[in-house]
């Protein structure tokens, strides 16, 4: 197979985006547009890609040097349009990085769907010495370089918007820009390009007309999906493609098994934190509710259970386990755990580290964050559990909190197996609860206390018979 070489004109200022951001880095399900892009390299096992930037390039290149540095299998170029003169003038830097043997697949930094099965077919089609377009037909073609074609259907050039005739501006096929073709060809027509047109500005679909007059065939690879080669100019088309990406992922899902009360209310995204990749892997019979949204690596497995409106981040619950609505888990880098049969919420929180046994209940407005809870623990309503150890059958009692923080450090707690916490307490750390133990409600324990003991640590009631309470006095 010829050697695949990706050229991506990443250069582009994104005015109508109205952000300091440069364009290609805005994220679309919270990856930036430029490495959705890449990703396609990737599928293409293509030996190099060469990134064309101009606006904002140091950021643009720090930000995808780093993010493709671990996982790329090509070869990662940056090449500097300044200024910015045009596509043909883009494509013409990368000119000292091609190579003759290959075929240049010429891309867009911010139209992050096309698929690699698309862009597979259009290099299938330039073997042999052609030049191949992608191309697509749009009811409403305004904006797009249009595809003319002789008597006998084959591509003559392509007339940009501006440049277009009234008859050409008729044409509904437009070109991608999206384009394949031998290196060797394309590097003789870009020094022949010139800037003779309304915009003033080298247009890389001149070289069309070069390959036709030179004899080479120009062939277009035709595809119905116009989302495949939409792009991104404003705030509305990137929350377009965001939506139609979501619900292309939610199909595929959905084809795999898993219950979607709603495809059109989902988001899988890669988290921006870690920068771990947007995946769901769910076993069988899962259901998922409305307007959820899942960040990083999340493992479901199976017959597991999810409510309306919850975030659930680097996180794996395993079978059986249900989730209630609101609920928050994000297990960010450190990781969030949730055992078989596990009841949580609703909206309850597990920070990272929070790792929960079977059939451990987490309640309405509860915390629970760097803590181990073993089989059976249980913790219902309004609690806090930080940096907590807490052994098998526990019950943790309503308004009862871990005071782990001394104002320099963390320490942890250990609530051995059995201990019954009663409400409202505080447990300061660093301190042990013995198995079995009983802590009373109200108490304040400070010192670790033994297995099966009663602890109480609360001011003595006083109780005052026939008290009157003030009464307020008329206002002057």
């Amino acid at each position: 197979m010829t050697p695949i070489d990706i050229l991506i004109m990443a250069a582009g200022k994104g005015t109508r985006m109205k952000s300091r951001i440069p364009k290609v880095l805005q994220r679309l399900a919270g990856r930036p547009l430029l490495h959705h892009v890449l990703d396609q390299a990737a599928h293409l096992q293509a030996r190099s890609a060469i990134v064309i930037t101009g606006h904002g390039a140091t950021e643009v290149e720090a930000a995808t040097a780093s993010a493709t540095s671990a996982t790329s299998t090509f070869d990662l170029k940056f090449v500097r349009q300044e200024p910015q003169l045009g596509t043909g003038h883009a494509v013409q830097q990368a000119v000292p990085h091609l190579r003759d043997d290959g075929t240049a697949v010429v891309l867009s930094g911010d139209v992050p769907l096309t698929q690699a099965d698309t862009l597979r077919a259009l290099v299938a089609v330039s073997e042999g010495d052609k030049l191949a377009l992608l191309t697509v037909t749009l009811p409403d073609p305004t904006g797009y370089g249009r595809i003319v074609r002789n008597a006998d259907g084959a591509v003559q050039g392509i007339v940009e918007h501006k440049d277009a005739t009234e008859d050409q501006r008729a044409i509904t096929e437009v070109y991608s820009g999206i384009m394949a073709v031998p290196a060797r060809r394309l590097t003789p027509w870009l020094a022949r390009l010139t800037n003779n047109n309304a915009q003033g500005e080298y247009y890389l679909t001149d070289i069309v007309a070069m390959a036709v007059a030179d004899g080479v065939p120009v062939v277009a690879h035709r595809i119905t999906d116009a989302l495949q080669v939409a792009g991104v100019n404003s705030p509305l088309q990137l929350a377009e493609l965001e939506r139609a990406h979501q619900l292309r992922q939610a199909r595929a899902l959905m084809e795999q098994g898993v219950r979607l009360a709603d495809p059109a209310r989902f988001d899988l995204r890669d988290d921006t934190r870690t920068g771990v990749r947007g995946e769901l892997v769910c076993g069988q019979d899962v259901e998922i509710d409305v307007n959820c949204v899942f960040t990083g690596r999340v493992e479901l497995g199976e017959g597991v259970s999810i409510g309306a409106n919850c975030c659930i981040a680097n996180a794996r619950i395993a079978a059986g386990a249900v989730i209630h609505p609101y609920t928050h888990i994000d297990g960010e880098k450190a990781g969030a755990t949730v055992g078989e049969g596990a009841l949580i919420g609703p909206f309850a929180r597990l920070r990272p580290g929070a790792q929960l046994g079977r059939e451990v209940h987490i309640g309405n407005f509860v915390e629970v964050k760097n803590s181990t809870l073993a089989d059976g623990a249980k913790a219902n309503h309004l609690a806090y559990l930080g940096d907590a150890t807490v052994g098998e059958r526990v019950n943790y009692g309503a308004g009862s909190i871990t005071a782990n923080y001394d104002g320099a450090n963390k320490h942890r707690t250990v609530i051995e197996a059995d201990v019954h916490v009663g409400s409202n307490c505080v447990l300061v750390a660093p301190v042990t609860i013995g198995a079995g133990g009983t802590v009373g409600g109200g108490s304040t324990i400070t010192k670790s206390t033994a297995p099966g003991a009663l602890s109480v640590a609360r001011g003595k009631q006083i109780s005052i018979a026939n008290w009157a309470r003030p009464t307020k006095q008329p206002k002057p």
